[in-house]
């Protein structure tokens, strides 16, 4: 692929390096220096003149870390004459800041897409965000991608006979019926009230889910939470085996291994759209980065990319 350069932030370059292989493309580096009053710098060491320039950075913890050496990233790029420059931010931590939900509260999902396009991003690609406005938070393009035929792959390797999709709340529950379209099988929905960040309240499940095997899909596992307390319910109205998928393994607070603990619990899927951040027996890994890598040729190459990752 000529004319095309590709460098990674610190956040995750295992990631990067995977899809550069896929690519068939090198990884260029990126030196990333610390003054002494704690200010960063950052020195991209590839020509990027009048080049496609794709950034690879997830916001991942230390979140504002990794966004302020990829703004410098963007800085850079655009300092050193990029034709395009696209941002490839497989979780976009801020989408959750989506909506005004208490007295003078920040919106910073709309907030760091406005950084982002000052910096310099042309263009931006993503997998699945929290909830649909946020697309709408950017005034580039974004192509938001998601995971579904990575994980419904995954499952379609075990007995679905007697099995439903469970989305633990409303929001989820569109992307949780394309995936049990996927699959062949049933859906059900948790009536979710969030409290706090870690106090969740599911009063209900919409959906038979007695005496059947269950996978419960959301777009992130942060603490597990909302997992936890959906599980509880699912107990109650007699489900057996549960599997547990999501996009996004955040996985603070040890929540790989209290998730694990839960009765019926057999397996946890994720995608390695952030760093995972120890091996468990009961985690699976799915690797999205030859969907990254096909979206990213597809752009460099002016093809459909929605197209490729439609699931009607």
């Amino acid at each position: 692929m000529r004319d095309i350069t590709v460098f990674s932030g610190s956040a995750h370059p295992e990631l990067a390096e995977e899809i550069c292989a896929q690519l068939g493309t090198p990884l260029h580096p990126v030196r990333v220096s610390r003054f002494a009053n704690d200010c960063l710098e950052v020195q991209l060491q590839a020509n990027c003149r009048e080049r496609d320039v794709f950034l690879i950075q997830p916001l991942v913890p230390p979140v504002q870390e990794h966004l302020v050496e990829l703004l410098l990233m963007l800085d850079a790029a655009k300092g050193a004459s990029a034709a395009r420059t696209t941002v490839v931010m497989p979780h976009y931590a801020y989408a959750r800041s989506d909506k005004k939900d208490a007295p003078r509260i920040s919106i910073g999902g709309r907030l760091v897409a406005d950084l982002l396009v000052t910096a310099g991003a042309s263009r931006v690609l993503t997998m699945t965000l929290h909830s649909p406005q946020v697309h709408g938070f950017f005034s580039v393009p974004v192509d938001n991608l998601h995971a579904l035929n990575e994980l419904a792959a995954h499952f379609q390797k075990a007995d679905l006979a007697n099995t439903v999709v469970v989305s633990p709340d409303l929001g989820n529950a569109k992307e949780a019926a394309a995936f049990a379209r996927m699959l062949g099988v049933e859906v059900a929905v948790g009536a979710k009230q969030r409290f706090s960040d870690d106090r969740v309240v599911i009063s209900s499940v919409i959906g038979d889910v007695a005496g059947k095997d269950v996978i419960v899909l959301d777009d992130e596992i942060a603490k597990g939470s909302t997992v936890i307390e959906l599980l509880a319910r699912l107990r109650e109205r007699g489900a057996r085996n549960v599997r547990i998928a999501c996009t996004h393994g955040v996985f603070a607070s040890g929540a790989v291994e209290r998730l694990s603990a839960e009765p019926n619990v057999v397996e946890i899927v994720c995608t390695n759209t952030v760093p995972v951040p120890k091996p468990s027996d009961n985690l699976t890994v799915l690797s999205i980065a030859p969907a990254l890598a096909e979206a990213m040729r597809r752009i460099h190459d002016g093809q459909s990319v929605s197209a490729l990752f439609s699931t009607s």
